[in-house]
């Protein structure tokens, strides 16, 4: 009795951890939903989806960045336990005029999202390609054990914006 009583408690307590961990509650800095579209249909579970994603630079204003990204349904999926794949495409476009708010180092993390309940994660970095002026933005996901090759990149010059002809150069932000 006491046995199968501790079991109950802690297949409850690990069930309740997995979707905690798959399902973390919203911050104010979130990326934006714009859209899923299913791709494999399952009968009695949720479907696999492609879903695009927007975001804000957090340092950067006047810049987004639009990600689409699989996510399993199935069983695994349903309950946040099935490891992502890394397939992953990135885009990022100036919306308006650009301005630093912060510096900044090459490859510092712009987001960063787990794609397995333990191993894998995504991240989107930011670096400056300082001799044409432009913000470089890489998409790439890594594993605990083994990294994964696949990653996606998206460049956005620094252009004037609107009637303004003043350009910020991005390498005056750059931390040494």
């Amino acid at each position: 009795m006491l046995i199968d009583r501790f079991v109950r408690v802690t297949a409850s307590a690990v069930l309740s951890m997995m979707l905690l961990a798959a399902h973390p509650a919203a911050a104010a800095d979130d990326p934006d939903l714009i859209f899923r579209k299913s791709t494999v249909f399952h009968f009695l579970t949720p479907n696999d989806k492609l879903a695009t994603y927007g975001l804000d630079d957090p340092a950067v204003d006047g810049v987004a960045c639009h990600y689409t990204l699989p996510e399993k349904g199935g069983i695994a999926g349903t309950f946040g336990v099935a490891e992502q794949v890394s397939d992953i495409s990135l885009a990022c476009r100036q919306y308006g005029p650009i301005t630093f708010k912060e510096k900044f180092a090459q490859g510092d993390v712009v987001f960063s999202e787990r794609r397995s309940l333990i191993f894998k994660k995504m991240q989107i970095v930011r670096g400056c390609d300082t001799k044409r002026n432009v913000l470089v933005y890489m998409v790439y996901s890594d594993k605990l054990i083994e990294g994964s090759p696949k990653n996606s990149t998206s460049t956005v010059p620094i252009a004037p914006w609107g009637g303004s002809g003043e350009v910020q150069k991005c390498a005056d932000w750059l931390k040494n």
